[in-house]
This record gives C-alpha cells, structure tokens and sequence, in this order.
C-alpha cells in the first residue's frame, strides 16, 4: 500500500476515521484500521512507558496497547466498558490504540488540508499530515504509522 503523503495529490480524496482525545478531534487514515473494540485487561510488561499498558492476544498476534490520552497527556486514562481501543495494521505488525471516542468516516479532498504547525500542537509535526476545518472544527489529521513506527515510542522498526 503506498503511504498517505505519496497517495495524498492535489486532486485526491481520502478516508480517515475520526476520533477524540480530551477536548480534540483527530483522524487516522481508514485503511490502516483493522477492527475496533472495548478496552479488555491487558498484560504488563516489565519497564514499559506508561502508555504502553500492555499486550494482549487478539486471535494469536500478540498486540501492544498504546493509551494515547497518556502518551500526549490529553483526556482522563479511564478504562471501563465505554473504553475504545483502534486496532492497527501498521506495516506487518498489529498494535492498538486506546482514545475517548471514535466518531466518523469522513472524506477529506488534499486541497483542503492545511499544513500542521511546527509548534502548539499535541503531536509532533513530523507526524501529522496537517489540518483540516469542517463544520467550523479543526480537525488534527495523523501520519498514525510515522507515529507508530518512530523510535520515540519504540515498539517495532520503522516498515520506510
């Protein structure tokens, strides 16, 4: 699958799947989800970061669980039956995310992403697409497998 920035041309649509963090509106590009589902007990790893809260085995792939509240200290780290957990396909690996909420499939043409700032923002620019305004909300569009991958979170090698 090419990378979103290659496939991302001046005339393109893409697929982002919309979710919250905090107070925050954030999406990742569609293709990359493989399912999402409740938050279920994990098992900890020795000397993992905080947001890492573990792995758990989802029909025999052994998968991390990264809490994105914690990791960009935005939101309450609850966990209960409300909890949401994306899963991944980030290269050849399956990980997890953990956010507030997942909203919507919407469809963002490149001609309206706005470039992300290089400071100010949650996420580190190096990992966003940009911005995008609709229906008068700003919209924080992830690069979710540059983030994944970097060595700044440390699971697995970058798939570049």
């Amino acid at each position: 699958m090419p990378k979103q920035q290659d496939t991302l041309g001046k005339n393109t649509e893409q697929e982002f799947l919309t979710f919250v963090l905090g107070d925050k509106i954030y999406a990742l590009d569609v293709m990359t989800v493989k399912e999402i589902r409740g938050y279920q007990a994990v098992t900890k790893i020795a000397n993992a970061p905080d947001f890492v809260k573990g792995v758990l085995n989802l029909r025999g792939d052994i998968v991390p669980i990264i809490d994105l509240r914690i990791k960009f200290s935005v939101g309450e780290a609850t966990y209960n039956d409300f909890t949401i957990v994306i899963m991944l396909n980030i290269g050849e690996r399956v990980v997890g995310i953990v956010v507030d909420e997942v909203s919507d499939v919407i469809k963002i043409a490149a001609q309206n992403v706005k470039p992300a700032p290089e400071s100010g923002v949650v996420f580190d620019s190096r990992y966003l697409y940009g911005l995008i305004t609709i229906e008068q909300q700003m919209i924080i569009l992830i690069n979710i497998e540059s983030l994944i991958s970097s060595e700044e979170l440390g699971l697995f090698e970058s798939t570049k």
